[in-house]
């Protein structure tokens, strides 16, 4: 599944980039043998040599274990030149520049899964405690037919479920939600052998116990189960959509969302990822509409609907493969498609009228290509008959992954390049190969339970960076990942209320709560640090293994590492384990001894409130150093205690975590930061290199590694930077800084402003903002973020040009504003306008039919510092005219100011009855609703109003998020107390504010 904005609330503002690196690979002749595991203590005795100029309890160069297998000489990879998603070369010399096409968000303990206190040094069993339901019965194939009414908002549902009884039973439990059973037949054929004598429900645990009349023996029976259920407007389960069509009348689709606990809204079924079976669909609905499911169509008759008194189709589908309940998949509705057969098999892309079905383009031929190469990088076949993927107008996500049928929010499918920037069209690209690759990782290969949820999500990102690497290879997406991917994962893993990758869920109410930047983005950092250390073509033969011998099966994590250890002959098991079962990541401090020509390292867990307790800081991380020399990379040097010390040959210049492809940060003594900074500008630091080492530079200033000051002063020193990608950190680490001081005095707020508008405003104008066909993707996306910056950072001519092009374009003139800038253009249109303005932008909202323009309104509209337009963004939030997947929108745009953000809680406060309402069927939003509204504040006082707040209400579904919005809010109120004073003294010095 796809995240989206919505559920991927971050806590300071980032600008969202995208570009990145590629090198091309040489095919070596495959080697077939399995090679031996050796054990972490022989990897550590292997790598404690004395020529290895090591000290204390370091690691330095690996042992040899032969050639690893090459994958490029499958015959798989024939036909599809390829180049490599994993930066790293060995040695590589800075006198001829590494030349690259490479390419993917909370001081509370938080208690999330069954209570257990993640403070870094547990590592619980994470069975112990599921709820889990009895597995004296057990599901191999549901035989499903249901038929909606688009008038009541109900449905009509049979289930024929097939059992293997483990024991002679009197009782089968099922999940349901919103069910009402009305008979259940325990059948032998079309012999009724015993019926139920009660059904009693546990609402808690969301179980139906049905009780049978007479025992049913061990072996196979069949289980029919009548019963009726609520096609509701949550966005979860079988679920109601609506549109508006172009005549201007509502149109209404049914759709479903089962991931992660709710296909037991739609059918009573074993709701648990280890249950696989198949599922035979069949869907009654009139015959002018579209029906759709995981599988082709096995046949379609005319029926007599008990539930109409009219003849409608029944389209019955045939039988899916193994799979989990969580990806079945069925919609009826008024649909368009497009197709292509450029693949081994036909992939369409559906759309309501609403829609422009040509819209759908971009997507269907990126989706031919990406299967394609996912089955060659994969060694396994795409093995369903089709692939349909569908513009839904009402979604939670971005997308959902459900096999065969793929449903996307239509901002997320539906591309007009007319009308969307390159930004878009790079989003719209990451989801589409990220659910594809879902189509193996998740749906071929299944975690058994919710803690691997990182196998599924982690997976589907990184090879969704990696396919659009390969396809697009001059977007450099691998640049972007340090700033994007890895980024995210950082700052939400600096908070104490984070999660272990591998985190123990108990119960259903917290899965949602872990579909976040620890399971997406640290688990696919993990996954590019694990083939940086095995090396690429390792790495990737292991995961082919993985594939095939789990096809169709569930894995644990320990399964994976047992590929990889099979292709690798390496201790993946014992190393990674310590990544994945552990919350958090440490931070490598760095002193010099020029005497001894070395490096002392020391690691300690990073913690953003600066604050770290001893009982927090027990675990230590196998820590893959990076060494960057001008002789170029040593990837050998791991850190496995808690301090070590390396020889290096020339202390004159050296950067660890070369290319920011391992999991920590890096704090470096202020002489040796600006050392750093001039060797950026002497060309001695990848584009990685100075993207990382400026996110490093902010992130420690938070925690009080270092004063706010010296991270300014780096940033100032940045000035001949020509790297969009750098820029954008540049720019995302100010705002970061402005975020935590929008309570503080207005002049060091001024102050810092009018930094931004020097640091950006020359490079601004120099570039320009006219965009024409010859800009490159890359050029596009730097102009209007330099654009941007400028703007909102005061520049005169800038806003003079933004209200220019927003006059006219409300006039009507459509082309006065280029997508790339539409963004900006309104958002200066409101912070230096008025009610006229906002007018404008809430007009333009209501009349255009462009998802993506209509979410930029919304995303815009909530600059406003005027109070009667806050009041009035806030109302149009829960007005009905915004979506409920879209109603965090508008609310996000008011976390730009400090009016705003007051606002925002009050509001919350004021109208949390009505908001928990409308949104406690589908939690993700909830809980993005309580981070925009909370996460924001840097007082104590504002931290003590949402403790108090929330003191008396029921916050288990949205505990998780709560806590690191509280934790957030910890962070700035100790960044503020140590800094406060030296911020203002420096906009002062530098001549910022009077």
């Amino acid at each position: 599944m796809s995240l989206r904005a919505a559920c991927r609330v971050d806590f300071a503002p980032r600008v969202s980039t995208h570009t990145r690196l590629t090198r091309l690979i040489r095919p070596r002749p495959r080697q077939s043998t399995h090679l031996p595991t050796i054990s972490i203590s022989q990897w550590r005795h292997n790598h404690n040599s004395p020529s290895s100029g090591l000290a204390l309890n370091a690691i330095s160069s690996p042992p040899s274990y032969g050639h690893s297998p090459s994958l490029v000489n499958r015959s798989s990879f024939t036909s599809v030149p390829r180049t490599t998603p994993f930066e790293k070369t060995r040695n590589i010399t800075l006198s001829n520049p590494l030349v690259r096409h490479c390419s993917y968000r909370r001081h509370n303990m938080c208690k999330l899964a069954g209570d257990i206190d993640h403070t870094g040094g547990a590592t619980p069993d994470p069975t112990k405690g599921r709820e889990l339901l009895p597995t004296n019965v057990i599901p191999t194939h549901y035989d499903v037919t249901l038929e909606p009414n688009f008038e009541k908002f109900t449905f009509d549902g049979k289930v024929l479920i097939d059992f293997d009884v483990q024991e002679d039973t009197k009782s089968i439990s099922l999940h349901t939600v919103e069910l009402d059973i009305h008979s259940v037949n325990v059948k032998s054929g079309e012999t009724v052998i015993t019926s139920s004598s009660a059904v009693t429900y546990d609402g808690s645990k969301q179980i139906s116990k049905i009780e049978l009349k007479d025992s049913v023996p061990k072996g196979k029976t069949q289980v029919e189960i009548k019963f009726t259920g609520q096609l509701n407007d949550q966005m979860a389960g079988f679920y109601r959509s609506t549109y508006k069509k172009p005549d201007g009348s509502e149109g209404l689709l049914a759709t479903t969302q089962m991931e992660a606990n709710d296909c037991r809204r739609a059918f009573p079924c074993f709701d648990e990822p280890m249950h696989k079976a198949k599922f035979t669909i069949t869907l009654i609905a009139d015959k002018n509409l579209t029906c759709l499911s995981n599988m082709d169509i096995a046949s379609e008759s005319e029926v007599h609907s008990e539930m109409s008194g009219s003849t409608k189709k029944a389209v019955k589908f045939n039988p899916t493969p193994l799979m989990s309940t969580y990806l079945v998949a069925f919609i009826i509705g008024e649909l368009n498609y497009i197709e292509t057969k450029k693949f081994r098999v036909p992939i369409r892309v559906y759309a309501p009228p609403s829609s422009d079905i040509e819209h759908g383009r971009f997507s269907l031929d990126l989706a031919a290509r990406t299967l394609e190469y996912y089955e060659k990088i994969f060694g396994a076949d795409f093995p369903l008959p089709k692939m349909d993927m569908v513009a839904i107008p009402d979604f939670a996500a971005g997308a959902m992954e459900n096999w065969g049928l793929i449903t996307y929010r239509v901002v997320d499918l539906m591309l007009d390049e007319k009308a969307s920037g390159a930004a878009m069209k790079e989003r719209v690209a990451e989801v589409v190969q990220h659910e594809l690759a879902h189509q193996w990782f998740g749906n071929l290969v299944t975690m058994d339970w919710w803690e691997g949820l990182w196998l599924n999500e982690g997976f589907a990102t990184l090879m969704s960076w990696l396919s659009c690497n390969y396809f697009f290879p001059e977007w450099k997406v691998w640049e972007t990942y340090v700033t994007d991917n890895l980024q995210s994962a950082l700052g939400l893993d600096s908070l104490r209320s984070s999660h272990p990758i591998e985190v123990p869920v108990k119960r259903a109410s917290e899965v949602d709560q872990i579909f976040d930047a620890i399971s997406y983005s640290k688990g696919s950092c993990v996954l590019r640090m694990i083939s940086t250390y095995l090396g690429e073509e390792t790495f990737l033969e292991g995961v082919r293994r993985y594939i095939k011998k789990h096809a169709y099966g569930n894995t644990q994590t320990n399964d994976l590492w047992a590929a990889l250890e099979d292709a690798s002959g390496k201790p993946v098991r014992e190393i990674m384990s310590i990544w994945t079962k552990n919350v958090g990541y440490p931070v490598v401090q760095v002193t010099e001894d020029e005497k001894d020509s070395s490096i002392r390292v020391k690691q300690n867990r990073f913690l953003r409130t600066g604050d770290t307790k001893p009982e927090e800081d027990k675990v230590l991380y196998p820590v893959f150093l990076g060494l960057r020399t001008k002789d170029g990379i040593d990837e050998s040097l791991t850190l496995t205690e808690r301090e070590g010390v390396f020889k290096v040959k020339d202390l004159d210049f050296f950067k660890l975590n070369a290319n920011h492809t391992s999991i920590y940060r890096t704090s470096y003594t202020p002489e040796r930061l600006t050392k750093l900074g001039l060797s950026a500008k002497e060309g001695l630091l990848t584009v990685e290199d100075r993207a990382g080492m400026i996110a490093d530079a902010g992130a420690l200033s938070v925690s009080g590694y270092q004063k706010t000051s010296g991270v300014l002063n780096l940033l100032k020193g940045f000035d001949t930077e020509e790297s969009f990608v750098v820029w954008s950190e540049i720019i995302a680490r100010v705002a970061t800084v402005q975020s935590a001081w929008v309570f503080e005095d207005a002049a060091v707020k001024t102050g810092l402003e009018a930094f931004v508008k020097e640091l950006v405003s020359e490079r601004a104008h120099k570039i320009g903002w006219n965009f024409s066909d010859k800009d490159g993707h890359i050029e596009q996306q730097f102009k209007a973020m330099l654009f941007g910056a400028a703007g909102m950072a005061g520049d005169k001519e800038v806003i003079t040009a933004a209200k220019e092009m927003f006059n006219k374009y409300m006039a009507g003139d459509r082309s006065a504003i280029h997508p790339n800038i539409r963004g900006s253009v309104f958002s200066m249109a409101l912070k230096y306008g008025g009610k006229d303005e906002y007018d404008a932008v809430l007009n333009f909202f209501r009349k255009s039919s462009n998802s993506d323009e209509r979410n930029t309104a919304l995303r815009c509209i909530g600059r406003s510092k005027d109070p009667a337009l806050i009041k009035q963004t806030l109302d149009l939030v829960l007005s009905g005219e915004v979506k409920s997947q879209d109603i965090y929108l508008p609310a996000s745009g008011l976390r730009s100011h400090a009016e705003g953000i007051e606002a925002l809680f009050t509001w919350l406060t004021e109208k949390w009855p009505e908001i928990n309402k409308r949104l406690s069927g589908n939690p993700p939003i909830l809980g993005s609703m309580v981070t925009i509204c909370t996460s924001s504040f840097a007082k104590q006082e504002q931290l003590d109003r949402v403790e108090e707040f929330f003191k008396t209400i029921d916050t288990k579904t949205f505990a998780q998020p709560l806590a690191q919005s509280k934790d957030a809010i910890r962070s700035k109120i100790s960044w503020l107390g140590r800094d406060r004073d030296d911020v203002a003294a420096w906009v002062k010095e530098n001549g910022y504010s009077s």
